[in-house]
């Protein structure tokens, strides 16, 4: 009996160190070991099976290439390519350690068709081993001090994954450099690479062949690459990219990549085709998706409008022109670019006058130029443009300080908002002609609006005046609240209907919860629309104090005719709001829907939005402690409910704090459902292709993907509560390297230090 138990003892035994071997096997292969292609071919596997490396043949191709690919995804995008300009033609590769320490890949002939290539320093080559990580990193490195030797991070083909360190040393001139396939079947080296340029500031390059510029990033100013400025909106990269300097590399710096979320399977690739596209993968649809692709435009490609030449994006194509002080070289071809019109002081050797600069804002700064890193003064920058003849202008940025361009002026591009500020030289004449247009621009554009307005309100008010005096509804002309049946256009005299459905674009919508406001008895309530009662405008058009026959005074939402995104609120608020009944929602009081005329009447707030205490310092004051904790705990009473406790299952998807109200006791109420969702009992998320909603507010998921959830709201309305403790707008960071007050809260230093140092004093 004691025999079988040792035997059985020392079998267990066994099998436990042959499995162990076995499973260090999977993703290694030591020295006397190899990896062979063909029919019983198995790749190595990262210990969580995020990366497998083997061999693969791309499309329809026959060669066969050493390489690696996402393992535990469907979609097993290739990220590396080992001998990529030297297929093997057949299933005989064969990848081990060769005598000298070196990773080798061997043909059918046993010829060497791809090598790491290094200097062995040592004798003894027996204890090197090399290994798939799970950050899709191949590295070799010896078994006793673990000290990598080789690694394909530092060899990349066309793909940077998240951990990999892409170098550059502006001394030499040296840098890592992202090579595209050749086509979609064929990994050799193709015509497009991607890298960090070593001359300036750094930024991105995408070049063509022989390093010809094709697209670049702008300068990194330790946040963002100034020339993507949606980069600070994208949660995707925040927090990631760092630059840093290691002290045993004199001159080189490295960019980084680590995103906030490990677990999210991110990757940017150069194609074939002369794009880079970031690609995350999406588990709901089960694919990878886009977030980012450049160039993204017209405008985004190089030197679109020559040097001196400005782009900007007015409808589906690039518009060029020339900055102000310069004219066309060539009429018709952009590519010669501009010229200064007036030579400047120091050119003409003249002692009359003194140049001047022109300052272009939302603007992608030129290439080339010369970072002054000590100067952060803006007045010691313009000092220091002004004193060398050669300087056509300057830009002063966080993080980077100052620049100056002695060259010309190329790939300059105009943003709608982000980008930076450039001061351009030009003569002092060209300065003063510009102001002297101004001042003619807008007194003309003045006396227009002038006029334009004065007719306006006279059409407007004759309008009125029909309007008014004719029967809204039918014979009955009392100012009290009347119900109007909408659709059928028929008179009624009853204080409410019962049931009533109205037409908005075709479809019926009933109101049988809601009641129905006749247009005269607003027109009166609202001293028929008056500019003073007037309390706010948005994007559905303006808002209106009132007070009805009863005394209840009234907020009366008037949807604008040329608001398209208004209907819709309309429609989703008549649905939704109606249903809902909590003392921390606003709530609909009933609805008008006559002629043209589509409006809202809600209960009045009269301390506004929590926005109008919030972020104005003399007003932050009055929200103490006690009351900032009542307003959060009254905001998320509102979402549980909405989420949890009514009879519908509602997703907000616009929580933010200027759609929070208070009332006269400062109790907040939440407020515009147009952009709400009904969620199903069993319903979790939803996906859409119209992302609305607000920057800043929104889950990286519904940002980037359309999908949203139950924790889109929760995201909400956390970005919610660090602006009520705070006192400070998610975005009032955007230029600092936190970029927002969520990175603020995550970024690595901070988390070690006192977060309460986010909480403002009161």
């Amino acid at each position: 009996m004691r025999f079988f138990r040792k035997t059985s003892l020392y079998l267990s035994l066994f099998l436990y160190f042959f499995l162990y071997e076995s499973s260090m096997a999977a993703n290694t292969i030591r020295r006397g070991e190899s990896l062979r292609d063909g029919i019983n071919h198995k790749p190595l596997v990262s210990p969580q099976k995020t990366f497998e490396l083997g061999f693969f043949s791309p499309g329809s191709s026959t060669h066969r290439f050493l390489g690696i690919w996402y393992g535990n995804i469907e979609d097993k995008a290739v990220v590396w390519v080992a001998n990529r300009a030297t297929p093997i033609s057949d299933q005989s590769g064969v990848l081990m350690i060769s005598n000298d320490g070196n990773l080798v890949l061997l043909d059918g002939k046993n010829i060497t068709v791809w090598s790491s290539n290094i200097e062995s320093s040592t004798t003894n080559n027996n204890n090197r081993v090399v290994s798939i990580h799970d950050t899709g990193n191949f590295v070799l490195s010896e078994t006793d001090t673990d000290r990598p030797i080789w690694e394909s991070f530092n060899h990349p083909t066309d793909t940077f994954l998240p951990q990999m360190r892409v170098r550059v040393n502006p001394q030499t001139g040296d840098n890592h450099a992202f090579v595209s396939w050749r086509s979609e079947t064929d990994p050799s080296p193709g015509n497009y690479s991607l890298g960090v340029d070593p001359s300036g500031a750094p930024e991105i390059v995408l070049w063509e062949g022989n390093k010809t510029r094709k697209w670049r990033s702008g300068q990194w100013n330790s946040a963002i690459f100034t020339g993507i400025p949606n980069m600070s909106l994208l949660t995707n990269y925040l927090y990631g990219f760092k630059l840093s300097s290691p002290p045993d590399e004199t001159g080189s710096v490295y960019f980084t990549y680590v995103p906030s979320d490990p677990s999210v399977l991110l990757r940017f690739k150069v194609l074939y085709n002369g794009t880079e596209e970031e690609l995350r993968w999406n588990e709901t649809l089960k694919k990878w998706t886009k977030f980012q692709s450049e160039p993204d435009s017209e405008c985004d490609q190089y030197n679109r409008c020559g040097k001196f030449g400005i782009c900007d994006m007015k409808g589906s194509n690039g518009i060029c022109s020339c900055i102000h002080g310069y004219e066309q070289v060539s009429v018709g071809n952009w590519s010669r670019g501009c010229r200064r019109r007036t030579p400047l002081k120091c050119e003409r050797n003249i002692s009359v006058g003194e140049d001047e600069f022109l300052t272009l804002k939302s603007v992608k700064l030129p290439d080339f130029e010369i970072p002054e890193h000590n100067l952060v003064d803006p007045e010691d920058c313009r000092e220091r443009c002004l004193r060398n003849c050669s300087c056509n202008a300057y830009s002063l940025v966080g993080g980077i300080g100052c620049m100056i361009w002695n060259q010309d002026l190329v790939d300059l591009q105009q943003f709608e908002a982000g980008g930076s500020s450039l001061h351009i030289r030009l003569a002092d004449s060209e300065v003063g002609e510009n102001r002297k247009t101004k001042i003619a621009v807008i007194v003309a554009v003045l006396v227009g609006v002038i006029l334009i307005g004065i007719f306006a309100l006279l059409l407007w008010r004759f309008k009125r005046k029909k309007d008014v005096s004719g029967a809204y509804c039918g014979k009955n002309t009392d100012t009290s609240v009347v119900v109007a049946d909408l659709t059928k256009s028929k008179e009624t005299t009853s204080a409410f209907s019962g049931s009533v459905d109205i037409m908005i674009e075709g479809k019926a919508v009933n109101t049988s919860e809601l009641p129905v406001f006749s247009l005269n008895a607003i027109a009166i309530a609202t001293n028929d629309f008056c500019k003073e009662n007037e309390l706010g405008r948005g994007g559905f058009g303006p808002v209106y104090k009132g007070v009805l026959e009863d005394g209840r005074e009234i907020a009366v939402k008037r949807l604008s005719g040329k608001s398209g995104q208004g209907v819709d609120e309309f429609k989703n608020e008549i649905i939704l709001i109606a249903k809902l009944q909590h003392r921390n929602l606003v709530r609909l009081l009933g609805c008008c829907f006559e002629g043209e005329e589509k409006m809202l009447v809600y209960e009045y707030m009269p301390n506004k939005s929590l926005d109008f205490f919030l972020f104005d310092e003399t007003k932050q004051a009055l929200i103490d402690w006690k009351l900032r904790f009542s307003i959060i705990e009254g905001i998320a009473r509102g979402l549980l409910y909405l989420h949890r406790d009514s009879r519908l299952r509602i997703i907000h998807r616009d929580l933010k704090v200027s759609n929070v109200l208070l009332d006269a006791e400062m109790n907040p109420k939440i407020s515009d459902f147009g952009m709400a969702r009904i969620f199903g009992g069993n319903q979790n998320e939803a996906n859409t292709v119209r992302v609305v909603g607000t920057y800043g507010y929104m889950s990286p998921e519904y940002a980037m993907e359309g999908l949203f959830s139950v924790k889109s709201d929760v995201y909400s309305f956390g970005v919610l509560l660090l602006e009520i403790v705070s006192g400070k707008r998610n975005t009032s960071l955007r230029s600092s390297e936190h970029g927002s007050l969520i990175g603020y809260v995550s970024f690595p230093k901070t988390k070690s230090k006192n977060c309460c140092s986010l909480l403002m004093s009161i």
